[in-house]
Parts: C-alpha cells; structure tokens; sequence
C-alpha cells in the first residue's frame, strides 16, 4: 500500500480508543506517532484487561493493539515542568497534535493550542470530545456507549417498539472506531489546507457529533414527519416482499434487499422453486405485489426455512438482486471478499504470540495497509528523548526524578 502519510508526525496524549485509533489508522498510513503515556500506568487501555470490564485472554490485548498499533511509547509525567518541557520540545518536532482530554485537563496541564504553538506555529491542533468543544457540557466525559450509541439516538433507533429493554452496541468500540476514522480524515483535511495555505487550524470530532452524522438520515426525516425514527412494529404489512430477512432451516438469516421489487419477483420465484408465482395475478405488477405483499413474503419465508444456508448460498449465487447472509464476527473474517480484499491482516507481539486485526478500510494504490503491533509501555522512551537532544545522563536524571518511565 502507497504510505500515504508518510513523513507527517503527530503527537499524542490521549486513551482509550475513540481519539488512539484515530492515530493509529494514520500509523498505519505511514504517519509517525509518538503516545504520551502516564509515567506509572500507561493507557488506561493497558489495565482494561485486569477491570473485569472486557472479555479476552491473557496473552494479547487485542483492543489495546487496534487502538494503538504502530505507534512508539513514552511514559512522561505531565504534572511535571520538565515533564510539560519535554512535551513542548517534541510538539515542535510534529505535525500534528492530538488529545481527548477535557478543556479544564488541558488547562491544568498547560497542553492547550496556544501553549503548543508558542512551540510549533505549524502544528495542527486536534481534540476529541465526548460533547463537543461548546456548550455547557464540554466538561462532562463520555463514552461510545453513551455519546454515540444513546446520546445520538443511535440505540432508540434499532431499538424494537415491542422491547422493553434498550439495546447495547454490537461490540467494544463502535462508536469509537467510527469515531477515530473521523477523525483521521479531519487530520488529513488539516493538512492538505496547511500544505496550501500555511494555516494550521484546529480539528475538533466528537461522539456526539458522530453519531449524529450516523443517524443524519434518520434525523432529517423525523424532522421532516415530526416523528423520531424507530424501527416498524412486527405485525405492520409488508408492502416489499423482498426487503426482508429470513430464517432457513438451520436457524440462520439471509437478508434480502431488492429495492425494485417486481424487477426480481420472478427471479426470486425461480430460486426458491416457486415458478407459478411469477405468473399470479396477486404479483403481477408492482402495485398488486404491494398490495399482497404479506402473502409473498409467507411464500419466501415457507421457501427459505425449507432447506439450510448452505443449499440457499448455492440457490442464490446467480439470483438478480441484492442479498447477504447475516454473518457473526467470526464468519465475516473468513468471508471471500474479506480475505480478497485482505480486510484482515496477521501480526505479532514483541513475543512472537500471532493475532489478526481488521485493516483500515481505505486502501491506497490498490493493496490493503500493514498494521503494525502497537507498542509496550514507554517501549521507545530513549530514543523518543534522545531524537530531542537529550543525553544518557540526562535521561537517567530524568528517571530517577520520576519524570520518565
């Protein structure tokens, strides 16, 4: 793949995974990224997996390597002045600077966009937010669970008007990793405007602003009806027969979606053996297919729970319309355009232990990016200081004083 980032270094004082993956899908781009991390703890990532909170096993972090892969650690005290001094003396060897931390952190911390650019005047200045950087919650913290999933209307809208109970994302950072893309295409935006005007600007994403653009569909036709979008009760007439999911014999789903119904009826009825449907007077057109559309949809639902998904893949293979088998998260890894495609690349820890992650969707020059693993806890902390300068003694001194890791 062409490292399309290649020669941009970006600096990062961030955790967790919404505003690290953005830098991380930019790593593996080709981008150079340093991580801040807490001189004692690292990440509050690399502790995720003793908190009880995430299910994985012992021997790769694999939500730490998706947030964090390829990127170099120092573990540096920012409380400190040498601590915020070594900070300054790398903002001004970077590109790019980029946080999740809350406005009144960046004050105390003195790592807002005026203090960085004392430094570097060139240095874009990126936060990512639970709420957005106005309004009176710019302080209140947040997660994809909250900002995104519920904030946003994201969960209310799959949310069934039959339940009871409100949906939970499908997975570990959902909203974070769309989040992060986001992000990332805002640093590149970034940088392309200061390569043609020389004016570094500031970026801003948040959750709640993602989640919106998710949902931008949606909340432009409530606005429209005056009504907030929710999925339709199940006992609501089908008008399209083949908008639809089904279950085959073997309790799988396939899911249909054929936006000109009447175009791929009779196809339909050639696959699931039903030929003398094509020619019923009750589907003979659109509008009498939508008018019985219930009946049609039983006569697919009979068909498919007939015979199992591996006689439908064959069935289907050369059937017309638009249709995909409802896969899980093991299945899609193994799915022929996947592996085609190369969506899901191999990697090692620093001790040899193998793990897959998926790649960053965008692909440059026609081949899927390398990720690379992402890093121990201030893994680079003596090269990161010594590319600033700083001697062996120096660094010893700044040890022993707890500043560095």
């Amino acid at each position: 793949m062409t490292a399309v980032m290649k020669g941009v270094r970006i600096l990062e004082v961030a955790e967790h995974t919404f505003v690290p993956a953005a830098s991380a899908i930019l790593a593996d781009w080709g981008a150079e990224v340093i991580k801040i991390e807490h001189v004692e703890r690292g990440d509050a990532m690399r502790g995720l997996m003793s908190s009880g909170i995430a299910l994985m096993n012992t021997k790769v972090h694999v939500l730490l390597e998706h947030s964090n892969r390829g990127k170099q650690s120092l573990g540096l005290d920012l409380t400190t002045a040498d601590g915020i001094d070594i900070l300054y003396r790398l903002a001004a060897t970077c590109d790019v600077f980029l946080t999740n931390k809350l406005p009144g952190v960046r004050t105390k911390l003195q790592i807002e966009r005026e203090q960085l650019r004392e430094h570097n005047p060139r240095m874009i200045y990126v936060s990512g937010t639970g709420h957005g950087e106005r309004g009176p919650e710019i302080e209140r913290g947040s997660y994809d669970s909250l900002g995104f999933w519920a904030r946003a209307g994201v969960a209310s809208g799959v949310m069934r008007p039959e339940a009871d109970v409100v949906p939970s994302p499908p997975g570990p950072a959902f909203g974070d990793s769309i989040g992060a893309m986001t992000i990332a295409g805002g640093i590149m935006g970034a940088l392309f405007h200061r390569e043609r005007t020389c004016e570094a600007i500031t970026v801003d994403v948040s959750l709640l602003g993602v989640g919106m653009w998710a949902q931008a569909a949606s909340i432009a036709l409530a606005l429209q009806m005056g009504q907030p979008m929710a999925p339709p009760p199940l006992n609501t007439p089908t008008r399209n027969p083949l908008v639809a999911s089904y279950k085959t014999q073997d309790n799988r789903h396939i899911a249909l979606t054929c936006l000109q119904a009447m175009r791929y009826w009779p196809d339909m009825c050639r696959v699931i053996g039903r030929p003398d449907c094509i020619d019923d007077p009750r589907f003979a057109d659109h509008q009498s297919l939508a008018d019985h559309g219930d009946e049609a949809a039983s006569i697919v639902r009979e068909a498919f729970a007939s015979a199992p998904l591996a006689d439908w893949r064959v069935r289907l293979a050369d059937f017309s319309g638009q249709w995909a088998v409802v896969q899980t998260t093991l299945e899609v890894v193994d799915d022929p355009q996947a592996v085609a495609n190369g969506y899901v690349q191999d990697l090692e820890t620093a001790d040899g232990i193998p793990f897959r992650l998926v790649a960053a969707p965008v692909q440059y020059g026609g081949a899927p990016s390398t990720p690379s693993r992402a890093p121990h806890f201030n893994e680079h902390g003596d090269a990161i200081l010594a590319s600033i300068g700083l001697d062996e003694e120096q660094i010893i001194d700044l040890k022993i004083r707890g500043v560095v890791a």
